[in-house]
């Protein structure tokens, strides 16, 4: 798992919190920017749905995507069981213009980006490396997916897409008490313990 307080080493902590108290003082029950463009995967009649808060740069939470995600997938969703949504929580900076990069992608892309992602955390997120060099390594990412270097520097100016992102991770940290990342909650119940399968799917067949 990975602590928030050891993870906001890009994002400047007083501007970030300074937007969290500015943001904190809307009413999100209505809001809905916060509402609108999950990245979902599954049925909407699926008895099981099952929220994931991750950072794009975490290193747990593309652990967990690229193991116990298809796992779930295959055992759970296929068959219409469960649903899978994803929601963005990001812990920097380099997270935060990824998350948004996400809702540029065109929407029948977006589950490939996160795959990509992922899969290529280590070589686009490096370690040290100045914000300017991880948007570069963004960039050719997205270029493979139809966004072009005008609608990359476009997209990270968004205000409308970064006070999406922002809002729900304050009302999830809000709402679920979210600590550090991946959290997983399901049927709007933070599953504790273990993040993997096993945890899960016990949880799982409880509902089912």
């Amino acid at each position: 798992m990975t602590r928030l307080n050891l993870n906001f080493k890009i994002f400047s902590s007083i501007k970030f919190f300074i937007i969290c108290l500015i943001f904190c003082s809307k009413s999100y029950a209505g809001d809905t920017k916060v509402l609108k463009n999950k990245i979902v995967i599954g049925s909407n009649d699926a008895i099981v749905k099952i929220k994931i808060y991750s950072s794009l740069t975490c290193p747990h939470c593309a652990n967990f995507h690229m193991k116990v995600v298809p796992e779930i997938k295959k055992e759970y969703v296929e068959s219409g069981k469960a649903q899978l949504i994803f929601i963005d929580f990001p812990l920097d900076q380099a997270a935060f213009n990824a998350s948004k990069l996400l809702h540029c992608v065109d929407q029948k892309k977006q589950i490939i980006f996160l795959d990509t992602i992922y899969e290529t955390q280590d070589k686009w997120a490096i370690s040290g490396s100045s914000i300017n060099v991880i948007n570069k390594n963004l960039k050719k990412i997205v270029e493979n997916l139809g966004i072009s270097s005008k609608q990359f520097e476009k997209c990270l100016i968004n205000e409308d897409i970064s006070d999406k992102i922002l809002n729900g991770r304050i009302e999830a940290a809000k709402k679920y008490s979210i600590e550090s990342t991946p959290t997983i909650v399901i049927n709007e119940k933070k599953l504790e313990g273990s993040i993997n399968f096993k945890n899960i799917k016990k949880k799982i067949e409880e509902i089912i």
